[in-house]
């Protein structure tokens, strides 16, 4: 297939976009590199630097070429900032959204996956949390996955769109062969600043909120590996059929707690981390993990990586060979 991939030099898109290139597909990424890294991208990719909410750049590419399908994952993340600047974050997430959907319905693009998360479901009635839960978000980040997930719903009916929305839950880990990893300005994520402080970049790990309704008092994640959410995004880039807007959750089914991670990385790394406790951050439910049955049964997807030090491992081989990430001359 031929695949358009939209922050395709971030995170979780530079190892899906690793995957398709393995697997051999024809990958064109759009990125601005304002968050991602061109040493990222896979070399059998085309990275073309850009906004992924650029009207005229998404047309002329649209219109001179043949795109099978499209992988949407370029958006702001951060849930505390989405709470005091909600305004950049609807402008980011559901406008600019809207102008590459437009753009692929006259560029004649049947078939999308959604980068979605499961802070749609803000804090949950239950848990493992299922598809069929309410969702509620807390955030406006989780806010406008929301949006746009119901965007694409009408976008089924009106043109005939088909969409996947994946809602992963917190993707982590880097990739096994220790290729690519996690490089964000500011880390803001949990494994990464733990072990940036096992490396001496950071002073101290700060652990937000430890009087949460949890067994030790720190919020419960549930921590799926990076190259198994890449596999769910080819799954679904396979699945997807028009006219239909599906939904499903992407992770292992457990939640590991702050502390845990910390053991966990610790365990790894064979260092004690220097630990500061602090107050809650607003927009953060004390529990989240998935109940993933629906996309093992549906796209067969199976996770290869379970336990969070495996998880943790593959990071620090990364880590420790990438001390200061990808470095500079993006």
């Amino acid at each position: 297939m031929k695949v358009l991939v939209t922050g395709g030099a971030g995170y979780v898109g530079s190892h899906c976009v690793k995957l398709l290139c393995e697997r051999g597909h024809d990958v064109v990424v759009v990125d601005d590199l304002s968050a991602g890294h061109g040493q990222a991208v896979h070399n059998k990719a085309e990275l073309i630097r850009g906004d992924a909410g650029d009207e005229a750049l998404l047309g002329e590419l649209l219109a001179g070429r043949q795109f099978d399908g499209a992988i949407h994952f370029a958006a702001y993340l951060v849930v505390s900032e989405s709470v005091s600047q909600p305004l950049k974050y609807f402008h980011n997430n559901v406008g600019k959204t809207i102008l590459l959907l437009k753009a692929l319905k006259e560029g004649g693009v049947r078939r999308l996956v959604f980068s979605s998360s499961c802070a749609t479901y803000g804090v949950p009635q239950s848990l493992p949390i299922a598809e069929s839960q309410r969702q509620e978000p807390v955030s406006p980040y989780g806010a406008s996955k929301l949006m746009v997930e119901r965007i694409l719903k009408d976008c089924a009916v009106a043109w005939g769109l088909g969409s996947v929305s994946l809602r992963y839950f917190n993707a982590a880990g880097c990739a096994a062969d220790g290729s690519i990893g996690e490089d964000h300005d500011p880390e803001i994520h949990l494994i990464p600043r733990a072990l940036l402080v096992a490396l001496g970049k950071i002073d101290k790990l700060q652990v937000y909120g430890t009087d949460y309704p949890t067994p030790d008092g720190t919020c419960l994640r549930d921590y799926v590996h990076v190259d198994d959410l890449a596999e769910a995004h080819l799954l679904a880039l396979e699945r997807v059929e028009g006219s239909e807007a599906l939904a499903y959750n992407v992770g292992v089914g457990r939640g590991y707690s702050v502390r845990e991670v910390i053991e966990a990385v610790e365990q790894v790394c064979g260092k004690r981390l220097v630990v500061e406790q602090g107050s809650r951050r607003a927009g953060d439910p004390p529990a989240l993990y998935a109940d993933a049955d629906k996309i093992r049964r549906e796209l067969g997807w199976q996770k290869r990586f379970d336990g969070i030090e495996q998880i943790v491992q593959t990071a620090w081989r990364w880590f420790s060979a990438h001390p200061d990430g990808y470095g500079e001359g993006d």
